[in-house]
């Protein structure tokens, strides 16, 4: 009898004790999300203090950007090619197809070096003035940390811990808990394990609260308090969405369909990606010399109009064509933070056509709008932009402009956006044996 007893007991440890499985993935989920919180605080610093000095080089000359982004673009490009060709690009179409197949893409699409490198490409994009941003990368980047717990200390690895890294990268990078959430519903979706629905979201939460309570509780687009009546609402929301649905839609047609493009137009630039850098950084260049304001993320541009600040009718077209560039020509680099200040042009633009209503509330409608269109992800871009705002009067406007413009964009791009971008991916780790 206590032969079977000792024997029942020690079934039980090896089954549901701190060793087994079960709680070495709890652990693991809980370390990593911790790591991401802390990793995204850096990667933002980095990031931050890399666009600070391009801008005050492209202030103090002129045109050195001229030289400068084009020659760094065309490094980047040939270092990434050479070095960890997995790291180009958003990071999340990466992810998505890694939650396919966790595996295989943990020794190559989510690894270690993978990660790393990302991190260091897209600061050296932002030294070189690129309109990209660091939301997508900390999403590979994120993804690639739990990889790392996982492996160290041999818990199973599923798709769900994929999910979890990559939605806390997103709440860490903007300091919107709900957000990542919401991004692992929607963009993640093919591969979420809903018997695991409580450990993801616990895992978001965590590396929001490390963001939270080491960079304070600070609203990343500042606070709009602003609301708007019904008629307001009725006049302004279609037109926004409407609006943001269609240059959404065709941004996101357009980095679909650039490859082919190229191919059929420019085929002698179709073996020479290191050229074809060179010349997205001229055109990025091009633009950033001419307008002064496409530099970067653009955060600064899309802050100061959400503020009030009057911004020229081109702002919004100039950093469509800026991260359209810098997107196409293969650069380590997201492009949530850059479609958002394209964004706020487009609330720029309708600010001036409904010049009666409240400005930040026009401002935020247009970048929900346009924010949609692109990703076709309404829930997400409405959760970031209230707590990215502290705008909660405004949900149910956001959510109509947002809906609207995820109608149109489907008419003018009928796949998603990252969905689209994430099969080469799933195609390279089906082929890697």
């Amino acid at each position: 009898m206590p032969i079977t007893l000792n024997r029942r007991w020690r079934v039980l440890l090896r089954r549901h004790g701190p060793a087994s499985a079960v709680w070495r993935r709890r652990i693991a989920m809980g370390a990593g999300a911790v790591t991401v919180g802390l990793a995204a605080l850096l990667f933002a610093r980095m990031a931050d203090e890399a666009s600070r000095a391009f801008s005050a080089v492209a202030a103090s000359h002129h045109y050195w950007p001229l030289v400068i982004t084009p020659l760094g673009f065309a490094a980047i490009a040939a270092l990434t090619r050479l070095v960890a060709p997995e790291a180009a690009g958003s990071g999340i179409p990466q992810v998505i197809a890694a939650a396919h197949d966790v595996k295989k893409a943990a020794r190559i699409l989510i690894s270690l070096k993978a990660g790393l490198l990302k991190c260091l490409f897209t600061v050296a994009a932002l030294l070189c003035g690129a309109s990209v941003g660091r939301e997508g990368p900390t999403v590979q980047v994120s993804a690639a940390v739990m990889t790392v717990y996982h492996r160290v200390l041999r818990a199973p690895m599923r798709s769900s811990m994929i999910i979890a890294g990559g939605a806390a990268g997103v709440a860490a990078a903007f300091n919107t808990p709900l957000a990542g959430v919401t991004f692992a519903i929607e963009e993640l979706a093919d591969a979420y394990e809903q018997r695991v629905a409580l450990l993801v979201m616990t895992t978001i939460l965590i590396a929001g609260v490390v963001s939270l309570g080491l960079s304070g509780d600070y609203i990343y687009f500042g606070v709009v308090g602003q609301t708007m009546n019904v008629g307001a609402v009725l006049r302004v929301a279609p037109v926004a969405g409407v609006l943001g649905g269609l240059t959404g839609g065709l941004f996101a047609r357009a980095m679909l369909g650039a490859g082919a493009a190229k191919r059929r137009w420019l085929p002698f630039l179709d073996k020479r990606p290191v050229l074809w850098a060179l010349i997205c950084g001229l055109a990025v260049a091009a633009i950033g010399v001419a307008t002064g304001l496409t530099w970067g993320t653009g955060y600064s541009a899309a802050r100061a109009i959400i503020d009030g600040t009057n911004a020229p009718w081109w702002f919004g077209p100039a950093k469509f064509g800026s991260t359209l560039a810098t997107a196409a020509g293969g650069l380590p680099g997201g492009i949530f933070a850059p479609s958002l200040a394209t964004g706020s042009g487009l609330g720029a633009i309708l600010r001036v056509i409904f010049p009666d209503d409240p400005g930040g509330a026009v401002v935020l409608l247009g970048m929900v709008a346009y924010f949609t269109g692109v990703v076709r992800a309404p829930l997400t871009a409405v959760i970031i932009i209230v707590e990215a705002t502290a705008s909660r009067g405004l949900i149910l406007p956001l959510f109509l402009a947002a809906l609207i413009a995820h109608a149109v964009s489907a008419l003018v791009c009928k796949e998603r956006l990252y969905h689209g971008l994430a099969r080469p991916w799933r195609e390279k780790l089906a082929g890697s044996g």
